[in-house]
């Protein structure tokens, strides 16, 4: 590519071109494993068709969109059994590094995205919607627009041409970014009628509040609450009145109701005084009494310790105790000093008998291994037994094998005298088979040349006999007469001849040559046996060799087992004499545990003995401790019985006081008080909630009309707002008037340029590909109308082409539409790759010459930077800068990928 072209390539968009770097697959469609790279210029993806070509661009637009990139379920993008797949996608955009890459699951009831990770130069993305919508962002395509824009998927290069007028329409316009100054104006238009459906509720609001301010300024509202305020000031007086006057009863009624409660408490006083004087006679009674009890328990106390020191002073007498009556210390010292002796004899005890145990256990494991050892000796001299007969057996296999060497020897022999004589020797035997087969295949394609050359030169001899016997030229047809060669036909037999002979002697060397090749075969067939017998005589040497060589080894074998059996007989009869000695001292061991026992027993009798002189020593102090406790409760029962009295005493005189001070006169003055005040507190009440429910009737009608006149102003404050914001909205009404239009503008007059852009492209590239006198030019309409003009000025509708002539005619549209989005109407813009996927399925052969031409356009001309071409045929191989190679195995059915260099042959 030369360097203009280099030039026009990269001013095209300006170095802000998407390229795919890097495509790698794993376990994807028909792909285990797959790793592509990608560069600039056209990349042409070559193989047979259901090789697997499309899927690598399935796999860069599943990466860029996921599902939405899918015709199928997510799940079919795995390869059939396998868990889950990985794409991963390198690309450049806008001179930053991208990296995408996605994981689909399909283990579950439903295949799920695992992964979904987007990495660019300001951060990472991740999630499928995340990601797509970054995608989108950055490209300024969702996934329909990229199909319709940049990939041309297989089978549908006449996607545009078919549509209906309305949906290419629509499709040119969501490219092209005017769908959206539609839906702007759309935008515009509805928030006009939202507008003006919120001013027209607004104007009716503002009627009824002049309704409503009408309706309250005719009620006289300040007059009225004037009136309603001066009758409950006058009100109020009279409950203040009322309210002074009840609280002078209540003073009167509080202080009578405290005479008569003083009367009360004095009555309540002298009867709790009457109750305490019967108590506390009552009490110092059965005291008295408790005392009479206490001093008979003394006694009987008494009579139970002597009992108790007459038991100790006769369990004494059992022990060594040198007291009758011993100190508790004693006792307790000499308890221990048994219990002490007790350990030692139970610790020597159980010391004894682990011993005794060890010893037994001992003896019984030397009898064990005593009688191990003797098994084991008779299983050496069994074995010893055994190997002498193996080696007798063993001797007359080795005379057998020796005679059968010497028979091997004899065939041997027999075979090698074959080939004294023979044409060849042992190890050329194959070739020499081969060479002759060869010999043999040639005489025999040399027979059937020969008889079909003999046939043909008869056929022709007889058709030249024929015209002879017709009196006409053999060779020429001619008369005989005037034919200069009518000698001719006598040379045709004289070849006839000749190659009779030549044919004779052909079939009598290909008889030679078979004999020659069975002989050959033969010889094959010896020098194979010869092998076969030589290997065999090797095996049975080898054999005989190994028996010799074990005989020796397995006669030292039986020397040694016998030595061990003897060996083993030895140890076993000291083992058991051990084992005897072990259960003597086992019989010791028990007897000094016997001896333990007995004395233990006399030892546990004397602390049973001392046990119960400590318990009989503490139960007399528990005697004496009761007997104590008893005379001092019954010292403080005098006590309190003396306090009782004095206390009775008080409580006697105090009855006197109270009776002596009652007034019978002043209470009944209270009582009169109490009466009157009642009743007028109760006329009191009765007139106040007559008059408070008056007065809270005032209260609530000076509040309504408070509340009225608040709302009133309330109202007049809404109505100011009200106008104010009419009057914005009848503003904003106009500007989204003039908006709406705005955008349809717009929209008509941005359409248009792109139409003039459009069809001049367009023309561009069809006088590129349509380079003869058929076709005059194309014309588009506003809405996007495609017509074809003839030389003679005649119209066609682009259905009207050839089939390859109508697949090219889309091509080209669908170039011109990239090459406009990538221009720009205002500047460059990045776009990815032109992508071409089974672009010649309608193309004849010279219509892929053109498509050719269309491609190296775009590529050195337009300066699109990556193309992508997927294709089967052979011709577009040599538009490529770099060529990929799709093969499929047809046993695992899985396709590999492979990049080749292309050669300068294929790019001229």
């Amino acid at each position: 590519m030369t360097t203009a072209r280099r030039a026009s390539r990269s001013s095209c968009n300006g170095g802000s071109t998407m390229k795919f770097q890097r495509v790698k697959l794993s376990n994807f469609k028909c792909y285990d494993d797959a790793d592509l790279r990608l560069d600039n210029g056209v990349t042409v993806i070559h193989g047979l068709n259901g090789s697997g070509k499309s899927s690598l661009l399935e796999a860069c637009f599943f990466a860029l969109y996921g599902s939405k990139a899918l015709d199928e379920n997510l799940g079919d993008v795995v390869t059939i059994g396998a868990d889950d797949c990985t794409v991963e996608l390198w690309f450049s955009h806008a001179g930053g590094d991208y990296h995408l890459t996605r994981r689909v699951r399909a283990t579950g009831a439903q295949p799920t995205t695992a992964k979904c990770v987007l990495e660019t130069p300001e951060g990472n993305y991740e999630g499928a919607r995340d990601v797509r919508r970054r995608i989108t962002e950055l490209l300024r395509m969702d996934s329909e627009a990229f199909v319709n824009c940049a990939y041309v998927r297989q089978g549908e290069v006449n996607k545009l041409i078919n549509a209906s007028p309305g949906d290419r329409q629509d499709m040119l316009d969501d490219l092209l970014q005017l769908g959206k100054l539609e839906a702007y104006r759309e935008r515009a238009s509805d928030a006009r009628v939202g507008v003006g459906r919120v001013r027209d509720d607004k104007q009716g609001a503002l009627s009824q509040l002049d309704e409503q301010i009408q309706e309250k300024e005719e009620k006289d509202l300040h007059e009225r609450l004037n009136g309603l305020e001066t009758k409950e000031s006058e009100l109020q007086d009279e409950i203040e009145h009322i309210e002074d006057q009840k609280a002078t009863a209540e003073e009167t009624l509080t202080q009578a109701e405290s005479v008569l409660e003083e009367y009360e408490e004095k009555r309540d006083e002298l009867s709790t005084l009457e109750a305490d004087i019967e108590d506390l006679e009552a009490t110092i009674t059965e005291t008295e009494t408790e005392r009479t009890e206490l001093k008979e328990q003394v006694s009987d106390l008494q009579d139970q310790r002597e009992s108790l020191r007459e038991d100790l002073s006769e369990t004494v007498a059992k022990t060594d105790l040198d007291s009758s009556e011993p100190d508790p210390e004693t006792v307790d010292a000499r308890l221990d000093e048994l219990q002490s002796r007790d350990d030692e004899l139970q610790s020597r005890i159980e010391d004894q008998r682990v011993d005794a145990k060890d010893h037994s256990s001992t003896a019984d494991a030397l009898a064990e291994s005593a009688a191990d050892l003797e098994s084991r000796a008779e299983d050496k001299r069994e074995e010893a037994a055994e190997l002498e007969t193996d080696i007798e057996a063993a001797r007359e296999t080795i005379a057998e094998r020796r005679e059968q060497i010497s028979d091997i020897d004899d065939q041997i022999a027999d075979l090698e005298a074959r080939f004294e004589n023979a044409p060849t020797d042992r190890d050329g035997s194959q070739s020499y088979k081969e060479s002759v087969a060869s010999d043999l295949d040639n005489t025999r394609q040399q027979v059937t040349e020969l008889e079909t050359k003999l046939e043909s030169e008869r056929e022709s001899l007889a058709e030249a006999e024929a015209l002879l016997e017709a009196g006409k030229c053999p060779e020429c047809g001619q008369d005989v007469a005037e034919s200069p060669h009518v000698d001719s036909i006598e040379d045709d037999r004289g070849r006839i001849a000749e190659l009779e002979e030549l044919l004779a002697d052909a079939r009598e060397d290909v008889s030679d040559l078979k004999s020659e090749h069975e002989t050959a075969t033969e010889l094959v067939e010896t020098a194979d046996e010869l092998s076969t017998l030589e290997n065999n005589r090797s095996n049975i040497v080898q054999l005989v060799e190994e028996k010799e060589a074990g005989l020796d080894a397995d006669q030292e074998r039986i020397q040694t087992l016998r030595e061990e059996a003897t060996a083993h007989e030895s140890e076993a009869e000291t083992k058991r004499e051990k084992a005897a000695e072990a259960r003597e001292q086992a019989e010791d061991c028990r007897s000094v545990v016997a001896e333990c026992n007995q004395e233990r027993q006399q030892v546990k009798q004397s602390i049973e003995n001392l046990e119960r002189v400590e318990d009989l020593l503490a139960k007399i102090d528990d005697c004496d401790d009761d007997i104590e406790r008893l005379r001092e409760k019954r010292s403080q029962q005098a006590e309190l019985n003396d306090q009782r009295r004095d206390q009775l005493a008080e409580k006697r005189e105090r009855k006197q006081d109270l009776a002596e001070s009652f007034d019978e006169d002043r209470i009944e003055a209270a009582r009169s008080e109490k009466q009157r005040a009642k009743k007028y507190i109760e006329q009191a009440a009765e007139a106040l909630t007559e008059k408070r429910e008056k007065r809270d009737e005032l209260q609530n009608a000076i509040g309504g009309v408070t509340n009225e006149i608040e709302e009133l102003e309330s109202l007049r404050d809404r109505r100011e707002d009200l106008e104010a914001t009419l009057e914005r909205l009848e503003t904003l009404y106009e500007e989204t008037e003039e908006l709406q239009e705005m955008y349809g503008t717009l929209r008509a007059e941005l359409r248009q340029r792109n139409v003039e852009t459009l069809e001049r492209m367009l023309n561009q590239t069809f006088d590129l590909v349509y380079q003869n006198d058929s076709y005059s030019h194309i014309e588009l309409d506003g809405q996007y109308q495609l017509t074809v003009y003839q030389k003679d000025g005649e119209p066609l509708e682009p259905e009207q082409l050839s089939g390859g002539e109508r697949a090219l005619f889309n091509l080209s549209l669908r170039c011109a539409i990239y090459r406009l989005l990538a221009e720009g109407i205002e500047g460059a813009a990045p776009m990815p790759p032109l992508i071409l996927d089974e672009p010649t399925v309608f193309l004849d052969s010279g219509h892929v010459t053109q498509l050719l031409d269309l491609v190296e356009y775009m590529r050195d001309e337009v300066g699109v930077e990556q193309i992508l071409v997927v294709s089967h045929d052979e011709e577009l191989v040599g538009a490529a800068d770099d060529l990929v190679r799709v093969e499929k195995d047809a046993t695992t059915n899985r396709s590999r990928v492979e990049r080749v260099e292309a050669t300068v042959a294929e790019l001229a």
